[in-house]
């Protein structure tokens, strides 16, 4: 071990503690007194020194001590660009005892047009951007104030504010800026503090002129409210433009200094070259990073929660906002719009919370609009006085000193006398004090005075001055004296301010409240086809697409895909709400408009485009249950196996799926129909048979509970068709897959109970192949209604029933179309309503 290690060691054993010293505990003091104390001091130290802003300038600190410093270092507008780091450690050095970031980001948001509405300072050099691009380092970057800043620095030298003492007592520093612009209103301002904050919006600065004046001329103050100085100040008016909302809102806010106001951003519905509709976004909301708003459309767009965009450009340039969406041809634009407003930032929200500070910085308080614009004139009056006073001061020295040039002149021979005579300059001026009653000011200046002040226009120069000095003195008393001169002068002033950098709103206003957009005001409220394939393809036609034709000819085509064919056919309008039933016990909502609308040949949607589809998972039904007066929902699956569900247990299904039948492995649901109470419900099978029995028969149960077996089928068999059977039901319409047809008596169909197979559909032979459709029909349904086959290769004809004649089960069949391919046959028949300028 070394002998510096050694000396450590005896150093350390010889260490001993000395115990005769005794502490005495202040046991008057209680620690949690103490520490709420300090908190206390703390917090108001951070309200007054850096969160919020005084009410008579509307400046925080920072910024006041940044306008301040570049106004000592000579920094106007005129003036050349210093580089900010100079400005900062100006800062720094003398006024504000933080870390350097705190005071450039300061004065970089100052000179940024999408952060203040009228920027206060002229920056040179990279001072960031909207998309969040930082600025770059304060020793690259140059500064100077905008000319908007020296109206609120004027007259800051003539006495017109307080001084105090820097953090170190060596400098001294201005308590208020003597603005003459209502900075607050003007570029609004935000400040988290202990247990408050601050958030009051920019403004227009014409507008809040004319509130000013308005209350300044007004014969009785009491009895201005809120709402008449909100015939001048309207709406906040934020940099970037706009548009707000609900007036009752902001008169709220502007009554009570909280509350919150609904703001979009302006885009604009266009077409392309390609006569595409494309939505325009010109203006973005107020502190929003654009390249994050951009990237949250296209996060929904690839999330398929917004769906009908088909291309995404931000366009943008340092002049201009402009982002892009190009739209799909079969998209909403204004359904778009509104999602946009409820997903992304596009629509915000402003919470007013005008706090400010009061009795000379020093105490905070909760403002109304009216309270902010008196404070803010008190301040103003204040300032105009102390200015008169200090000009009436300098006025009543000169014109003091001119008084003596004067009367020296006037004794100029016995002056020069006194003076050869004196020994000194002392002694010179305690002769002219004591022989003419000069004061030492006067003596002082006429020793001074050069020669050439003994020539006749030099006398006359003074004589003049003298004059203007007098009339300037009177003046400026008169002012003092009358405070209505005072209250001319400020909106004087105000009247130059505005005519130097008054300008138009930006922000666009909206009297009401915030319209949530519903896409049924603008979609026409049609009758629709909705067509849907077996490989789950889904579109939306207009029924008048499908012309009315006799019996014989061979239809129009349907454009599907050459290994698929058409499942179901739902008519139904734009408006309905449709009910979509899978194969795994999930049932989807989804309104009508929201598929695709496309012509009879155009190309087919797939369905998990629009709902959550799993791996296997099929679509079995689509029911319009929007003027269902239905009670009970029942279920068909293809092994024949049924179930009822009351119909309150769909109404209201969230915005994923709800599960409502338990289906079996070895079974699919195939069908799901409304009844009331008292239905008959007829089955029919592909191999011809077909069994009808009463809904009673079936209770209605759970939607977890169990299904129930009824029709007794073949191995290869299964359920082709289910329908309900009403009171005023007659017929039964059936139709083969070699399109053949015929409608029989429902009476020919008796009831049958659980378990049984039914009864013959037809009389069967080689040409009539199996059942592919039956569909039941009252009286009125035959005058009414016409059939749309469509074949499996997409063939479409459409017919009307009253032409049809009437034959028992048993008869032969009628031939009801030409099919264009011999080996095409009909795989779907659907019953819709004739129009009245239908061709027939």
């Amino acid at each position: 071990m070394s002998e510096e290690n050694n000396q450590s060691l005896e150093w350390a054993e010889n260490l001993s503690l000395d115990t005769s010293i005794q502490y005495d505990w202040d046991t008057t003091t209680n620690i949690s007194d103490d520490m709420e104390k300090s908190y206390l001091e703390y917090s108001m130290a951070v309200i007054v020194s850096r969160a919020l802003p005084d009410v008579r300038d509307w400046m925080k600190p920072v910024h006041r001590r940044i306008l301040y410093s570049m106004h000592e270092q000579g920094l106007k507008s005129s003036a050349k660009y210093r580089k900010c780091a100079t400005v900062v450690w100006n800062v720094l050095w003398k006024y504000h005892p933080h870390g350097d970031s705190s005071v450039y980001g300061a004065l970089v948001r100052m000179a940024q047009d999408f952060s203040l509405r009228y920027p206060l300072i002229d920056g040179q050099g990279n001072f960031g951007s909207i998309d969040g691009d930082n600025p770059a380092a304060y020793r690259y970057t140059e500064s100077r104030m905008e000319k908007i800043s020296e109206l609120i620095l004027a007259d800051i030298e003539k006495d017109t504010v307080d001084f105090r003492d820097n953090f170190d007592a060596t400098q001294k520093e201005p308590s208020v800026l003597p603005t003459r612009l209502p900075s607050l209103l003007m570029n609004g301002v935000m400040g988290i503090a202990v247990w408050m904050a601050t958030n009051i919006p920019s403004h227009n600065l014409w507008e809040l002129i004319e509130a000013i004046k308005f209350l300044m001329k007004a014969e009785d103050q009491e009895s201005i409210t809120i709402e008449d100085l909100m015939e001048f100040v309207k709406w906040p008016d934020f940099c970037t433009g706009w548009e707000v909302f609900d007036k009752e809102a902001l008169l709220t806010a502007y009554s009570t200094g909280r509350g919150s106001v609904i703001m979009r951003w302006v885009a604009k519905i266009e077409e392309n070259k390609k006569w595409r509709a494309i939505i325009n976004i010109s203006e973005i909301p107020f502190n929003v990073n654009k390249s994050n708003l951009v990237a949250k459309i296209w996060d929904l767009m690839k999330d398929k929660k917004i769906v009908g965009i088909s291309a995404l450009r931000d366009e943008s340039n340092k002049d201009w906002i402009r982002i892009i969406l190009e739209l799909k041809k079969d998209a909403f634009p204004k359904k778009i719009l509104n999602q946009l407003f409820k997903l992304t930032q596009l629509q915000l929200s402003f919470g007013y919370n005008m706090v400010g500070l009061w009795e000379r910085w020093m105490q905070p308080k909760l403002y109304n609009l009216k309270e902010l614009l008196l404070e803010f004139i008190a301040h103003r009056q204040e300032v105009v006085r102390r200015r008169t006073q200090f000009e009436l001061r300098k006025a009543e020295a000169r014109a003091h000193i001119l008084e003596g040039l004067k009367k020296a002149l006037d004794h100029i021979d016995e002056i020069i006398k006194t003076i050869k005579a004196s020994k000194t300059k002392e002694d010179a001026k305690v002769s002219l004090m004591k022989n003419f009653s000069f004061s030492e000011i006067q003596a002082d200046a006429i020793l001074e005075m050069k020669l050439n002040k003994l020539a006749w226009l030099e006398r006359q120069k003074i004589e003049d001055e003298l004059n203007e000095k007098l009339l300037l003195i009177a003046d400026l008393k008169d002012i003092l004296a009358k405070p209505e001169r005072v209250d001319s002068i400020i909106i004087d002033e105000f009247d130059e301010a505005v005519e130097k950098f008054g300008d138009e709103r930006k922000t666009k206003v909206n009297l009401g409240k915030v319209w949530e957009f519903n896409p049924k005001d603008t979609i026409p409220n049609e009758d629709v086809m909705i067509a849907f394939s077996k490989k789950s393809y889904i579109k939306r036609v207009k029924s008048s697409a499908f012309r009315t034709q006799k019996r014989g000819w061979k239809g129009i085509a349907t454009w599907t895909k050459e290994d698929d064919e058409i499942k179901l056919l739902i008519p139904t309008k734009n408006h309905s709400d449709l009910l979509f039933f899978t194969s795994k016990w999930r049932v989807f909502t989804l309104p009508a408009y929201e598929i695709p609308e496309t012509n009879r040949t155009a190309k087919w949607q797939p369905v998990i485009n629009l709902i959550n589809l799993q791996k296997g998972e099929e679509v079995a039904a689509i029911l319009d249950i929007t003027r269902e007066e239905n009670k009970y929902l029942f279920f068909v699956s293809k092994n024949g196996i049924v179930k009822k569900l009351d119909m309150s247990e769909v109404k209201k299904i969230r915005s994923n799926w709800l599960k409502v039948v338990w289906v079996k492995e070895w079974d699919d649901l195939m069908w799901v129909k409304t009844t009331s109470w008292n239905d008959n419900i007829f089955l029919a099978t592909h191999d011809w048979k077909a069994i009808q029995f009463n809904e009673d028969d079936v209770r209605p149960m759970g939607r977890g509970a169990a299904w129930v077996k009824w029709i007794n089928l073949k191995w290869d068999d299964k359920v082709i068709e289910v329908a309900i059977v009403s009171e005023d039901v007659e017929y039964v319409f059936t139709v083969t897959e070699k399109w053949m047809w015929k409608i029989t008596w429902i009476e020919e169909y008796k009831n049958q109970k659980r378990w049984w197979a039914g009864v013959k559909a037809m009389v069967i032979n080689e040409k009539t192949w199996k059942l592919v459709s039956v569909k039941i029909l009252s009286e009125q349904d035959k005058k009414e209604l016409e059939v749309i086959l469509i074949s499996k290769l997409g063939q479409t004809i459409r017919m009307t029933l009253s032409w049809i004649r009437k034959t028992s089960r048993v008869t032969q069949w009628v031939i009801l179309t030409k099919l264009k391919q011999k080996d095409d046959v009909i795989v779907r028949a659907s019953l819709i309503r004739q129009w009245e300028d239908d061709e027939v």
